[in-house]
């Protein structure tokens, strides 16, 4: 893992809550300073931890951003995917009922290292299925000591390591956490990590993602290939294997992916292609896509379909 930041702290050891991003975007959408006001603690009803953790979540999953215009950690601005869900024409889902949305959260978290580092890691570049606690502890420390500015202590490391196992896996109890910890976050129901006590170990579950929406993948697929520049065609193991693919991501198996991404050409009415000759798969951007159109087309969709 070659980072020049990391962070491992800022939740206040509260995994993100159901209501906490819409709250935070909301309030951001009408007072950009909110979290630096004094009635900060009084608008969103909880206590100053509970604050610094709500806007640590929205920065995490990227729904909102640092304004460049500052340098200030408090001076905030709704992110163009933010504005999306929660705000543009009423949000797609801004109360996050829909499955998809919460697959594209949990997109958004794992693919931000600067401010979700460990969930980064775990899902792009930790080897295997399995974990233990420790082990995923010990290599993030590593990690940490290689990178000053993340200014990590091994007891930094484990709360920040048993937060991202209760919002996955939803891990039993202990004597500092709430029911409402367990019980009221959104990336626990999409089931990606699971327990097996026997072993003392946790465990990625990989393979098909039945209520994960092909927009989703596109979506991820689509930044995949910003970050590449002016790469315009993707081999089946990059989308498989490499970090911030598809495949890494949402723990799809090779037979799923492959199912997935024959759906891409259907879905972009040809400007992706999926091709397949002589044993090498890719796929191919022909013509510019806006990832952002198919989802809104997504969200309108299932709004209509909920009307009927």
């Amino acid at each position: 893992m070659d980072r020049i930041t990391a962070r491992f702290s800022g939740h206040q050891s509260f995994p993100v809550r159901n209501t906490w991003l819409t709250k935070g975007v909301i309030a951001c959408e009408e007072n950009a300073n909110v979290f630096k006001q004094d009635d900060a603690l009084v608008r969103f009803g909880v206590g100053k931890n509970m604050v610094d953790s709500i806007k640590y979540w929205t920065l995490a999953t990227r729904v909102l951003e640092i304004n460049p215009g500052n340098a200030s950690t408090y001076d905030l601005r709704l992110s163009d995917i933010g504005r999306c869900i929660f705000i543009k024409n009423g949000g797609w889902d801004r109360y996050l009922e829909d499955a998809g949305t919460i697959w594209l959260l949990h997109y958004l978290l794992v693919t931000n290292p600067d401010w979700a580092t460990t969930a980064y890691y775990a899902f792009n570049e930790l080897t295997g299925l399995e974990f233990t606690r420790d082990s995923l502890e010990k290599v993030l420390m590593g990690i940490a000591t290689q990178i000053p500015s993340a200014r990590a202590s091994v007891n930094t490391i484990h709360r920040d390591v048993g937060v991202f196992i209760q919002m996955y896996a939803g891990s039993s109890r202990t004597s500092q956490s709430s029911v409402e910890d367990y019980l009221d976050c959104p990336l626990t129901d999409l089931g990606l990590i699971y327990e097996e006590p026997a072993k003392k170990t946790y465990a990625f579950s990989r393979g098909p993602k039945d209520n994960l929406p092909d927009e989703v993948i596109f979506y991820a697929i689509w930044e995949y290939a910003r970050r590449k520049g002016q790469q315009r065609s993707f081999t089946f193991d990059e989308l498989a294997y490499q970090p911030f693919s598809p495949g890494r991501i949402f723990k799809l198996d090779e037979l799923a992916l492959a199912e997935r991404l024959e759906h891409i050409e259907q879905l972009t009415s040809g400007a992706w292609q999926w091709t397949e000759t002589a044993g090498y798969r890719q796929l191919v951007a022909i013509a510019e896509v806006d990832a952002l159109e198919l989802l809104n087309r997504y969200y309108a969709q299932r709004l209509d379909g909920a009307a009927k």
